[in-house]
């Protein structure tokens, strides 16, 4: 069997994997080459998709006076979301920095467009959201090239898909998906931001992981993996 892979390049792919961050600072005014930007978005459309769609669509956005919108559509959406948590964690809640919509030079909106190549799909007729799950493949593509090419991304949840579909004047059937922030950074941090403020823990791969049925932790037969589970992996 031809091993595909050297070592030292398996070594990159997991460096990719493991210092992939959130972005939402440290951007740097410093414009992303064409070329560079064409690699990233060459990634993201090489994802797997369900019955070889490929339903996703990429709109690259610099104009300021869009991102302004969607920005405006952030801060309504932030100060509407704290009210559903209490004291003392909405105010800590609300110093986070949790977009680098203006900051970033190249804002993207990834969509999902359920119509392409007609309405049979195959192996989305029974799970219809797979469709959707293709266009995240995507998303994961885009994110770990940008981190390859020395480029941070940040996902900007805290939106308004209305909004977002207005701004973007997006065909009535097609759903916005992930809205992305690019551009080079200063530094990587060596851990997500939200772990890095303790406002949640990162769990452990034996708290994830059940054998054979839900909740089953004791099953003997993978006893190798649930060792392997308490070390920790050479490339992390």
């Amino acid at each position: 069997m031809t091993e595909d892979f050297t070592e030292e390049e398996k070594r990159g792919f997991y460096k990719a994997i493991y210092s992939r961050r959130d972005v939402r600072s440290h951007f740097i005014s410093k414009n992303i080459e064409d070329k560079v930007l064409s690699k990233i978005l060459h990634a993201a459309h090489h994802a797997p998709s369900v019955g070889f769609s490929q339903p996703w669509n990429f709109i690259l956005i610099k104009d300021g006076k869009i991102k302004k919108r969607i920005k405006e559509s952030f801060e309504e959406e932030k100060n509407r979301s704290a009210k559903l948590v209490d004291e003392p964690k909405r105010s800590k809640y609300l110093s986070f920095k949790l977009e680098g919509i203006l900051e970033s030079p190249v804002n993207v909106c990834v969509t999902y467009d359920p119509t392409k190549f007609g309405p049979f799909v195959i192996g989305r007729s029974s799970i219809p959201e797979a469709g959707l799950y293709s266009v995240c493949c995507a998303i994961q593509n885009l994110w770990l090239s940008a981190r390859t090419e020395g480029i941070g991304l940040g996902w900007v949840s805290i939106l308004s898909n209305e909004i977002l579909k207005e701004a973007l004047e997006l065909p009535e059937h097609v759903v916005p998906v992930a809205y992305l922030c690019l551009g080079y950074v200063d530094k990587f941090a060596e851990k997500p931001d939200l772990e890095i403020s303790g406002w949640l823990p990162r769990l452990d791969l034996k708290d994830v992981v059940f054998f054979e049925k839900w909740n089953d932790k004791e099953s003997k037969s993978w006893n190798n993996i649930q060792e392997m589970m308490k070390e920790n992996l050479d490339y992390a």
